[in-house]
């Protein structure tokens, strides 16, 4: 009998002892019983949302420690930052340093009655002479050579020994005949090594015949299928024909220094306006 008693004593106390501890820990207790309905359908309900249950890995962008970087939108929908604002300011003043500079606030003319035709970066020269048809195309992209001269002895420049900067295009020379079905293309460029005109007894030629190939008329591309000659082993007495060629159609060393002095111009020009379209992007305007 008393043995009876003490048991159900025992398991009283111990039942009493189970049910403070469950009361102090409520919360924890709660989340760790599989049937709970106190966390689940809110945490339910926020991976629905975010995944539509596609993935058990997924990890919703609520708990998810990265930051944005804080911008500020205008109408324009563009993104507009602290660094953004200090780029457009350098614009703004590279813009008024480049204008200060510049030679020709319109683009100096070709003697010998060339007519010229602008496309964005390219430029087309057109004259006829006695029937035939002469035709110069160039490129300012990629026109400006690199400046390798060495430093002062100081390690500094000064600004009066700055270099002036020149564009010298490659460009080609398109010679076509009213009976011909093919026209004489010239590949000319000039020699990064030539010094200059007019500084020996006898004047040198600023520009260099490169290669030489004859090419269906109106085609815009070089065809790789005709034959081209290439002047790099060419003999001389040839080449200089080709050369005496060329100028008496009006391409010669005038031509080629009044083509550096034009390129150098839509150079600039084009290199202000990328500057302002620049400066309107960034400005979102």
């Amino acid at each position: 009998m008393l043995k009876s008693l003490s048991r159900v004593v025992s398991t009283a106390a111990r039942f009493s002892t189970s049910i403070s501890t469950g009361s102090s820990v409520l919360g924890r207790t709660s989340l760790c019983i599989p049937n709970s309905t106190i966390a689940r359908p809110f945490t339910r309900s926020i991976w629905m949302m975010r995944s539509n249950g596609l993935s058990s890995t997924y990890r919703p962008a609520l708990l998810n420690s990265n930051r944005g970087i804080p911008s500020v939108s205008c109408g324009c929908g563009g993104l507009h930052t602290e660094g953004d604002k200090a780029f457009a300011d350098f614009l703004s003043d590279e813009i008024k340093e480049e204008k200060k500079i510049q030679k020709h606030q319109s683009l100096p003319k070709m003697s010998g009655g060339w007519e010229i035709e602008l496309n964005g970066a390219e430029a087309k020269l057109t004259r006829m002479i006695s029937g035939e048809k002469v035709t110069v195309t160039f490129n300012i992209n990629n026109s400006i050579p690199p400046n390798f001269e060495e430093e002062t002895e100081q390690g500094q420049k000064s600004a009066d020994n700055e270099p002036e900067i020149v564009s010298t295009p490659n460009f080609v020379v398109e010679v076509t005949k009213q009976a011909a079905s093919n026209a004489l293309v010239f590949d000319c460029h000039y020699p990064e090594d030539e010094a200059g005109h007019g500084e020996g007894e006898e004047e040198s030629d600023i520009f260099a015949i490169r290669e030489v190939s004859f090419q269906p008329i109106g085609e815009g591309e070089w065809k790789e299928t005709s034959y081209t000659l290439n002047t790099d082993s060419l003999d001389w007495a040839l080449y200089d024909h080709l050369m005496d060629f060329l100028a008496d159609r009006g391409v010669d060393n005038t031509f080629a220094d009044e083509l550096m002095e034009l390129s150098t111009a839509l150079e600039h020009k084009e290199y202000i306006t990328f500057l302002e379209n620049l400066s309107g992007f960034v400005k979102c305007q």
